[in-house]
């Protein structure tokens, strides 16, 4: 874990997690502009990706390289909290991992639940005690939350778990006015799915769907800013959305599984 720099106590801070790449940095790129933010604080594997982020910033940034799913390093970020006296202003979850194939790999399914699930949460846990009256907390789900999934049982469980929890978490917290928003984008165009090998130009259906990084969390943090508890942005996901109140769940994947979408 690298600590760089810092604005002093009190500071008004934003933590991201899965911060070196796809939505979580652009994430970091559209709170640089927040003016009720002091500081932001980068969190992923990759610190390289991360000192290069924290360079491009205009506010103060911390790197805190290492795996959330780690209790270890979850521990440190801790003691960072404490030793900084600063306020959580926001909280960004968007570390994910998912993979599309036939339920069989133990190892891969138990790392889907740990870092989409027990990871989130447990850094949610974490951050709230720290977190400021009118704060605000973002979870990245995913449409896959909406239904189940063919050959994406697992990833698509897991997204259902953040909207579950959400939602519910932005009930519980009324009282402090903190807001708690689900944000479900379709796919996008990010090393998310270049990294399982998912080509997702290739399949015209999906391609339809494909969202923009910048405009999902443009409309996430404007949800968010409006105390919204989800946050669906283009035309195609909330369909989807509406097709999962609609049609029995069973035919939704009935289809997934015939014409292999």
């Amino acid at each position: 874990m690298t600590v760089a720099v810092s604005s002093g106590k009190n500071a008004r801070i934003a933590i991201i997690s899965g911060a070196s790449s796809g939505i979580g940095r652009q994430f970091a790129i559209d709170l640089d502009g927040d003016v009720r933010l002091d500081e932001i604080w980068l969190c992923a594997r990759r610190e390289e990706r991360l000192q290069e982020l924290a360079a491009s910033l205009r506010k103060p940034a911390r790197v805190l390289a290492g795996d959330i799913t780690d209790k270890k390093w979850r521990d440190r970020l801790l003691l960072e909290i404490k030793d900084s006296e600063c306020q959580i202003h926001t909280l960004i979850n968007s570390a994910g991992f998912g993979k599309f194939e036939a339920f069989c790999d133990l190892d891969c399914n138990e790392r889907m639940v740990e870092v989409n699930c027990q990871a989130l949460t447990a850094l949610t846990s974490l951050c709230l005690p720290y977190m400021q009256n009118g704060g605000r907390i973002i979870n990245m789900a995913s449409v896959a939350g909406f239904m189940p999934q063919y050959k994406a049982a697992v990833y698509a469980a897991s997204k259902a778990y953040v909207i579950s929890f959400s939602r519910a978490l932005h009930q519980e917290l009324k009282e402090r006015d903190i807001t708690v928003t689900a944000v479900c984008p379709n796919p996008m165009k990010t090393e998310f799915f270049e990294a399982n090998g998912i080509e997702i130009d290739a399949n015209p259906i999906k391609k339809i769907g494909i969202e923009d990084v910048e405009k999902v969390a443009a409309k996430a943090l404007k949800r968010s800013d409006k105390g919204k508890d989800m946050s669906v942005c283009n035309l195609p996901a909330k369909i989807l959305r509406v097709i999962s109140r609609i049609l029995p769940h069973r035919l939704v994947l009935w289809f997934e599984r015939k014409s292999g979408f």
